[in-house]
């Protein structure tokens, strides 16, 4: 079986434009979306946004990497997916809001070090996503540790909860990750990964649950998004994360 031999520079350069783009422009996917909302102030934002960054908060810089088993990457991961974030703040003049200490708080100056989340996937590629997280919504963020007899309905009104309590700090219409299952920090990452789903849910169960928990708070969001992973008999860990109207990941497969 062969081998690709992949370059961490290559890396570097994907992770210093996606992030400059993610900063720029929405997906289309959410801009269909918003324009489905209807609020003409924030679609008129971004069609007319131009080439500054959509919010001043240009986040702390997750970066999401499907690596396939297949492929080598020569030199430090870290390395490569910082030194790319460190050039997107200085050539898109984004703004430095990452501080090396979370209670010395000095700031680093560039917005490393990034949120480095790698999966390792079948193939020969490797598919970079980079989600600026401003903290307006990460910091509305919550995880409960329900156990098997909270079951759906604990579910539906934990995650009704903390939306409603996200909704005046952040920024809506907002977009809701829900995580299920897993442990403790697993059930966040999947929260986090949901935001960033287009499309239904594959599974009829959960994309029926997607639509009644949508329908109680399509007022104030564009949509709601599950993830689901096995978890302890018992545990039923539920997190939730939140995305502002400005919803920002750009991908490119290298």
């Amino acid at each position: 079986m062969s081998v690709r031999e992949l370059d961490a520079a290559r890396l570097t350069d994907a992770v210093a434009r996606l992030y400059v783009r993610a900063c720029l422009r929405l997906p289309p996917y959410v801009e269909d979306r918003l324009r489905a909302f209807g609020n003409p102030y924030i679609v008129e934002n971004f069609e007319k946004n131009g080439d500054i960054p959509l919010c001043q908060d240009t986040g702390m810089a997750a970066v999401y990497l499907e690596v396939g088993q297949d492929v080598h990457i020569a030199g430090s991961i870290p390395d490569a997916v910082d030194a790319g974030v460190r050039r997107a703040v200085r050539e898109g003049y984004l703004r430095a809001s990452i501080v090396a200490d979370p209670l010395r708080r000095t700031n680093t100056g560039d917005n490393t070090p990034a949120c480095l989340y790698t999966d390792i996937v079948p193939g020969g590629q490797v598919k970079v996503t980079v989600a600026p997280r401003g903290f307006g919504c990460e910091n509305k963020a919550r995880i409960a540790m329900l156990t098997p007899a909270d079951g759906l309905e604990g579910v539906k009104a934990f995650v009704l909860e903390t939306a409603r309590l996200a909704v005046p700090d952040a920024c809506p219409p907002v977009t809701v990750g829900v995580g299920l299952g897993g442990n403790f920090d697993r059930a966040a990452y999947l929260s986090k990964k949901a935001v960033l789903r287009q499309g239904p849910n594959p599974d009829p169960f959960y994309a029926a649950l997607e639509a009644e928990l949508y329908g109680q708070m399509e007022k104030f969001a564009l949509g709601v998004n599950i993830l689901a992973a096995p978890t302890h008999i018992a545990g039923l860990p539920c997190a939730v994360s939140i995305g502002c109207h400005s919803l920002r990941w750009a991908s490119e497969v290298l």
